[in-house]
């Protein structure tokens, strides 16, 4: 039974009235201060009701910051992403949970403790590998050549060099981030709450494991992938030490990028209408997203809780 009372009620509001605030204030701010003039701008205090170049400074800040390419890029990005996260974590969660091979559970927490290793840490040795990801046959390679094996195997003592440079190409900037133990983790859940007579009936109907995952678990999933996918879209695309190491080229640089280079710095116009009006139109496909599929998130994180 809920209880209803008058104060409780009022304190509640309060409190989601003051959240609301946190989240939009600065919002408005930005607003504001993308429909100002430069010399507007630089007041003190800003002023708090908006200007008339709101249209204006968009439109100069979506040339300025090339945005019809780089929110292309971005949207290839944060999609590519949101897909290998979601195909990848589905296909180790359903062999995790419903395979039964040696040392499972070990392969399992070995996932789950690469949480404690994000992009950060180990940036150096994937930009290493991204740079070239033929390196390990290179090292196989040369082991081969040096044991003066690769002569016996091929008859021809030749050394071979091999490279596969994925820099300023989309496969680099997306495989290096598929792989998600969170999502792995959540899926894993979601199988277990999953009834064993099911399973059992797919098995005494015949139905192959491929089978079984692509037509009953599959479709069960959709709320859990959908939810998922929502949060994994916002994380591809606010994406931003990745890119900057990783781009070198401005054609491949993201949204997120873009909008490092409308800040002005010291030596330059302080167009802080420009960089706010750059951050509202960034700040638009994620808001977008959520407000469009908020309710396939709500129903997949009650279909999770159940």
């Amino acid at each position: 039974m809920v209880e209803r009372s008058p104060v409780l009620n009022m304190l509640c509001h309060a409190i989601l009235i003051a959240g609301a605030l946190m989240v939009c204030v600065p919002l408005y701010f930005a607003f504001v201060a993308g429909s100002l003039t430069v010399a507007e701008v630089q007041k003190v205090p800003l002023p708090w009701l908006p200007g008339g170049q709101f249209f204006d400074n968009l439109q100069l800040a979506w040339s300025k910051g090339n945005f019809s390419r780089t929110f292309a890029n971005s949207i290839i990005v944060a999609l590519g992403i949101t897909a290998g996260k979601i195909a990848v974590s589905l296909l180790s969660a359903f062999a995790i949970t419903y395979f039964r091979f040696r040392y499972r559970m070990l392969a399992f927490w070995l996932i789950f403790t690469s949480l404690m290793l994000p992009i950060e840490v180990r940036i150096v040795p994937t930009f290493e590998a991204v740079a070239n990801a033929a390196l390990p046959l290179q090292w196989l390679l040369d082991t081969l050549h040096a044991a003066d094996l690769w002569g016996w195997i091929s008859g021809h003592d030749v050394a071979i060099t091999l490279e596969w440079n994925m820099v300023n190409t989309y496969p680099g900037l997306i495989l290096p981030l598929i792989a998600s133990a969170t999502a792995t983790f959540l899926f894993r859940q979601f199988f277990l709450t999953i009834p064993e007579e099911l399973c059992e009936a797919a098995r005494l109907d015949g139905a192959s494991p491929l089978h079984f995952f692509w037509s009953i678990l599959l479709p069960l999933s959709v709320p859990n992938m959908m939810a998922l996918a929502i949060i994994l879209f916002l994380f591809g695309w606010n994406q931003y030490l990745w890119p900057l190491l990783f781009t070198t080229d401005k054609d491949m640089v993201t949204a997120v990028i873009a909008l490092k280079g409308l800040i002005p710095r010291s030596d330059s116009e302080p167009a802080w209408n420009i960089a706010m009006s750059g951050a509202l139109l960034t700040m638009l496909p994620p808001v977008l997203v959520v407000l469009l599929l908020q309710r396939w998130f709500i129903k997949g994180l009650i279909d999770s809780s159940k």
